[in-house]
């Protein structure tokens, strides 16, 4: 009886080890084809069902499968990003998995299908039922092509190397009775189930591999390498194919790594200390790493960078060579440690590898190198002392990159899926604010809490699935304190966090203060008193502490601040402090910053900055421009800019000020109220004075990613000129006009759409227009612009065309457009181009409409940046029929907006290419405006 007990429950401890700790198993034996970048798979998983679920098909991720077409969830992340050179690459440097056949043990076909919308995993179809612990093994045969690495930085290069990831199928993570079905969207975030991996790969003899697998390699007769790679417990792994290694092997007593990080500058044996401090410092603070190998590449630093360091080329880097290594071997060592052996869901608890990795990060810089500042050696330089930018320590770039998003009203909750973040978020500012909150709970705990509890954490479950509640569970067993606000608020919200003082009152003895939540968010606030910069004094006020009167000793403090150490990721930091002595409390003094500067909560900063402007009847304007804007959004920003015309020898200048107020939990983001004014001549002999105030509404989606934006705007346009002798326009000289306007667009690298109406009311005109815009990128690199404009005049008492629709060139009375010579007739800047109004290239007799217009714009591309365009219309003028007007020719497309030249061909004016005079009708697009070119590139990040 005894002898049959032991038996049962020795049956029962194995039943029940196997379903918890048996993993699934994927033996592959994979043969490259260097020539046609191919690998041929035959594959054996064996899938055992260790949830207690019944399951009648198995998900099996193919992320390779990404790459085979342009209409996939990741070529439409790269459209959206405006990354346009998947659309544009050739059918052979794209990737997919082709010739695809699943069999069962029986050798049974299987069937399965690939959702046409999400062709990046394929779901198996079981002919029996899967009960919980058993097992099936599936045969698969197929062949996995190779995309090209200049879309992802993975994939085959023209070198001769192959950076192998995803290249295989393998199940996806089972979660919560379901299988995680999640497309490739470039994040690095695959949800593999964890596996046993066996791999026979076979090579051509002229190429190498570097794997964190277990390998081992041998030479066969035929001239081919063969290498054995095995590994448990893994979700993924490296694997990269060279003509010859470029990796070097550093191993300490717990791990070999394997790098190929790039700087020639550090020698290996300085390399190599580096190496073991920074492998030591994470196993001390996280834990040991449970595999052999690591690989540390040049590739994955370069997917996820330390953004900074790498914005300046080397010889000019504020950083020590060694510093830069370390920094880079740091992040990209960490990154890899977590995500290889702490298996997250990573799409949806991306944070938590964030957090670690940050926090990490920022310990490391604590230890070793702690008076290391942002800028660097910069920082030593004495004309640059005054800007705060340099005075900021290493770590403190963490919270501003998070802040420069919060105050745009672009951040994101901690806790969002990965692949709903905008682009600066999920590379950036969310990363760092994980790491900012897991410091912030840390110092808040005390007693090395969170350190703890993190070791616990990748001690239990390095080798185990793992979810967020079990982080959570961790970190609330090491406190008695109540931190549930931690995850509702931090993690799950985009609160933002801003705390004052309300009140401070003092004694000789004592000071008394209480403190505001100015935003309500419950989350608690360290205070300081500091003495000459020293502190004196440090207490954590709790949530329910935080609308408290508190009296403290005085012990000489002269200056009391809330999170003075910027613990707390906090929205605004200029509230935040009391001085005790002086009449006035916050007095700020006065700083004068030359260029750009970081916001300074201690001072009032003025920013100055010599400007330079030019228009045919000012000549070179030079001036100082001086302005409030630091790098971080303000509430109110002033920008005057003083200047002086050299042609007409008078002062002119321009000026606005602006008021800022964000709306965090509506689509209606961010209204501006502004008023802003210029001076400048618009003839030789006459200047005018344009003063404009205005309010604009923006609009976003509820998705932060939809690249659909609107926009409200209410101005009121008042212009005062003086009258001109050379100007015969009959144009008045002073008038105003109430214009309403609203845009809608959404724009991405294969499509463009823009519709605008605009309502302008004076008192001797009224007027309505539509505008809409559309333009396609085709697969072939062709695109199309097309444009269909209408306008009307609700009444018109005007005696002169000033206010008229204009076919080519508009009067532009409301000094919009910027340009060089606004009243030339003839001459090279009259032929200066604007697209507005009727859009025409042509100067056609009747260049005006006083009833209605309305006009269709086109182009289509022949050749690169050569374009044949067309426009047609109609106009129509009191008491004369309407009209039809067209024109056509070629443009040279060279910079969209910014750099383009049109050649009229035909038109109702005939053969314009024959006629005299030809050049005088070649019409030019020419913008001098860095900050508006700069925003083309920066578009992807937000």
């Amino acid at each position: 009886m005894k002898s049959y007990l032991k038996v049962t429950i020795y049956f029962f401890v194995l039943l029940t080890s196997a379903h918890q700790y048996a993993q699934h198993q994927n033996k592959m034996t994979a043969a490259l084809h260097a020539d046609n970048k191919t690998l041929a798979i035959q594959q054996k998983i064996i899938f055992i069902n260790q949830s207690d679920d019944t399951l009648t098909s198995i998900v099996l991720n193919d992320w390779n499968h990404a790459f085979s077409n342009k209409n996939t969830p990741l070529a439409k992340r790269f459209s959206d990003e405006f990354y346009r050179g998947f659309h544009l690459a050739k059918e052979e440097e794209r990737g997919s998995t082709i010739n695809l056949i699943i069999n069962d043990t029986s050798q049974q076909f299987l069937s399965w299908q690939r959702p046409d919308k999400n062709p990046d995993y394929i779901v198996v179809q079981l002919k029996e039922q899967l009960l919980p612990n058993q097992k099936i093994t599936l045969h698969l045969s197929y062949i996995s092509k190779i995309p090209s690495d200049k879309f992802t930085k993975h994939g085959y290069n023209n070198n001769g190397s192959f950076n192998l990831k995803n290249w295989y199928l393998t199940p996806a993570r089972y979660e919560n009775h379901t299988f995680i079905k999640n497309s490739n969207n470039n994040l690095e975030d695959i949800a593999n189930a964890v596996s046993d991996y066996e791999i026979d790969l076979t090579l051509p003899g002229t190429l190498e591999a570097t794997s964190d697998l277990n390998s081992v390699k041998t030479t066969g007769k035929d001239d081919f390498l063969h290498y054995r790679l095995s590994g448990n417990k893994r979700t993924d792994f490296s694997l990269i194919i060279e003509p010859k290694s470029n990796f070097e092997s550093y191993r300490n007593s717990s791990v070999e790594v394997l790098t190929d990080l790039k700087n020639k500058k550090v020698d290996n044996i300085e390399k190599a200390i580096i190496i073991d401090r920074i492998v030591n410092y994470a196993n001390n603070l996280i834990g040991k790493y449970p595999y052999e190998k690591i690989v540390v590449s040049q590739t994955d630093y370069e997917k996820n960078p330390f953004y900074g360091l790498n914005q300046l080329p080397s010889f000019i880097s504020p950083f020590p060579d060694k510093f830069i290594f370390e920094i880079k071997f740091l992040k990209t060592y960490l990154n890899e440690y977590l995500k290889t052996s702490l298996h997250l869901y990573p799409r949806k608890d991306n944070w938590i590898y964030d957090g670690i990795q940050v926090y990490a990060m920022m310990k490391y810089i604590d230890e070793n190198h702690p008076k290391t500042k942002m800028m660097g050696s910069a920082s030593n330089i004495r004309l640059l002392k005054s800007f705060n930018l340099t005075n900021i320590d290493f770590n403190g770039q963490y919270s501003y990159f998070y802040m420069l998003m919060a105050r745009k009203n672009l951040d994101q909750r901690l806790g969002a899926p990965k692949n709903t973040l905008i682009k600066f978020n999920e590379q950036i500012a969310s990363k760092y604010r994980a790491g900012l909150s897991i410091r912030f709970l840390d110092d808040y705990l005390q007693n090395d809490a969170v350190t703890t509890s993190i070791q616990e954490f990748y001690q239990k479950n390095k080798h185990a699935q793992v979810s967020r509640s079990d982080f959570e569970t961790v970190l609330k067993s090491k406190t008695t304190k109540d931190i549930s606000w931690f995850f509702k608020t931090i993690i799950d919200s985009r609160d933002i966090i801003d705390y004052k003082f309300s009140s401070v009152t003092k004694t000789e003895d004592s000071i008394t203060f209480s403190v505001k939540n100015r935003t309500g968010a419950p989350i608690p606030i360290p205070v300081y008193g500091t003495k000459k910069g020293a502190i004196v004094f440090k207490q954590w006020l709790d949530i329910e502490e935080c609308d408290s009167t508190f009296t403290i000793p005085r012990n000489s403090i002269d200056k009391i601040i809330l999170n003075l150490k910027n613990e707390v990721p906090e929205y605004n930091l200029r509230n935040n402090w009391k001085k005790l002595e002086g009449f006035f409390p916050n007095n700020r003094p006065v700083k004068f910053v030359f260029m750009k500067d970081l916001e300074d909560p201690y001072y009032n900063q003025i920013l100055y900055v010599p400007s330079i402007y030019y228009n045919l009847y000012d000549g070179l304007t030079p001036g100082l421009r001086l302005h409030n804007k630091t790098i971080l959004e303000k509430p109110f920003i002033f920008d005057v800019n003083p200047s002086y015309s050299t042609k007409s020898n008078n002062l002119s200048g321009s000026a606005v000020f602006v008021v800022n107020q964000n709306f965090r939990k509506s689509n209606l983001y961010n209204a501006r109220y502004s008023i802003s004014g210029s001076y400048f001549n618009y003839a030789e002999d006459a200047s005018y004075f344009r003063l404009n105030p205005a309010i604009q509404l923006r609009i976003r989606e509820p998705n932060f990613r939809d690249n659909r934006k609107q926009l409200f705007l209410f101005r009121q346009v008042i212009v005062n000129k003086e009258k001109s002798a050379l100007v015969l326009d009959n144009s008045p000289e002073n008038y105003s006009v109430f214009d309403a306007r609203y845009i809608n667009t959404k724009t991405e690298v294969t499509n463009h759409f823009n519709f605008t109406s605009d309502l302008q009311i004076s008192g001797k005109f009224g007027k309505i227009t539509g505008e809409i815009e559309y333009r396609k990128l085709f697969e072939d690199n062709r695109q199309i612009n097309l444009r269909f404009y209408a306008g009307s005049f609700l009444y018109n008492k005007t005696q002169s065309d000033f206010f008229s629709f204009a076919l080519d060139r508009p009067t532009d009375y409301l000094f919009d457009y910027n340009y060089f010579g606004r009243s030339e007739s003839t001459g090279l800047f009259s032929q200066q181009y604007v697209l507005a109004e009727g859009g025409f290239k042509s100067k056609i007799a009747t260049p005006f409409a006083n009833r209605w217009i309305t006009t269709f714009n086109a182009s289509y591309s022949i050749w690169n940046w050569i374009e044949v365009y067309g426009d047609i219309g109609f106009i129509k003028n009191k008491d004369v029929k309407q009209r039809f007007v067209y024109d056509s020719g070629i443009r040279l497309n060279l910079v969209t907006d910014y750099f383009e030249l049109y050649f009229p061909v035909y038109s109702n004016n005939g053969w314009e290419i024959t006629q005299d005079n030809y050049n005088e009708k070649i019409r030019f697009i020419v913008t001098f405006s860095p900050k508006t070119l700069i925003n083309l590139f920066n578009r992807k990040w937000f």
